[in-house]
């Protein structure tokens, strides 16, 4: 405003010492100010502002608009004041007013949004783990119950025939199982491991006598060739990782099957002719709580203690599956 009172100064100045003519209509068509013009006695000349003037200052504020009052004319063509209102000013912080509140909501919304976003993602792992924990509760609640039920029915009557106490032994070695199992997975950090060198034909054999039971019940035919070997490692270690390995080949395997178990040259084979793995869940099976099938019972941990094992004692595990085919596992000592 004080830029554009000193060139229309200028102007007026310019036009008295030059004695030409003084173009009103171009400053009065200004479409951001109004100006009005006035004598030394205060009284307007010419201009489009109808404002009552406070001469006294040089810059105020009126009615949401700002007046400045200029002086810098001297009496040139006997204008002595410049006055110019700009009504934009307020309207330019309200729209910047406007224009802040908005972007702040549009933040506000990005960052609300981007933070609903990684909450759900920092929440979804303990999402899945709750349901893993949920499912491993459910699942090991029925793995139980099999057993239990199993040894409530035989133990009814008041006489055992041989059926009832074979069925008994069978679902108590089951119990026994889940057990140490679960005591393996939650507690192993308690209990010390003792390293000693076994002879691994010894313990598989012995192991073997309650699986062959198990393997005539499904009516399986069993293939077993062992050879001596000795590894050092701790016995309970080594039971755990061919129970779950057997077990599982016996449980997921079709009646009527085989059952292959090789151990030779320090390499152990177990192969059935069961249902399989599907590739794209191979890589997920070692995993704690994870199940590949919810055909037979089950409850997630005993690949995840095999894996653990074998990876303590430098044992190499591969696995080979096809779906409806079977599925070997084969380790190297």
């Amino acid at each position: 405003m004080q830029n554009l009172a000193s060139k229309i100064s200028s102007k007026i100045i310019y036009s008295h010492m030059s004695g030409t003519a003084f173009n009103k209509e171009e400053v009065l068509t200004l479409k951001s100010y109004k100006l009005s013009f006035y004598n030394d006695k205060k009284e307007k000349l010419f201009g489009n502002l109808d404002e009552n003037i406070d001469f006294s200052q040089a810059m105020y504020e009126k009615n949401n608009s700002l007046i400045l009052v200029d002086k810098s004319t001297w009496g040139h063509l006997g204008i002595d004041f410049i006055v110019i209102q700009d009504n934009t000013h307020f309207a330019i912080i309200k729209d910047l007013k406007f224009t802040i509140v908005m972007m702040f909501l549009f933040v506000y919304l990005i960052i609300a949004i981007i933070g609903f976003y990684l909450a759900q993602l920092f929440l979804k792992p303990i999402r899945n783990e709750r349901l893993k924990l949920n499912n491993f509760i459910k699942d090991t609640t029925h793995e139980l119950n099999t057993p239990i039920s199993a040894i409530l029915m035989s133990t009814e009557s008041d006489k055992l025939n041989e059926k009832q106490i074979q069925r008994i032994r069978l679902s108590a070695k089951r119990i026994s199982e889940v057990y140490k199992d679960l005591t393996y997975t939650f507690l192993q950090k308690k209990e010390e491991r003792v390293i000693e060198k076994l002879n691994l034909k010894t313990v598989l054999e012995e192991q073997l006598e309650y699986f062959k039971i198990l393997a005539m019940k499904k009516r399986l035919s069993v293939d077993i060739k062992l050879e001596d070997f000795e590894y050092e490692m701790n016995r309970d270690d080594f039971i755990r990782v061919i129970n779950n390995l057997i077990s599982n080949a016996i449980k997921y395997n079709n009646v009527g099957g085989k059952l292959k178990i090789h151990f030779q040259n320090g390499v152990l084979q177990i192969e059935d002719t069961g249902i399989g793995i599907e590739q794209k869940k191979l890589k997920d099976i070692f995993k704690r709580y994870y199940r590949g099938t919810s055909q037979e019972g089950g409850f997630g941990i005993g690949l995840s203690i095999v894996s653990f094992i074998c990876q303590k004692y430098n044992i190499k595990i591969d696995i080979k599956s096809k779906l409806n085919s079977g599925t070997t596992f084969i380790l190297k000592f």
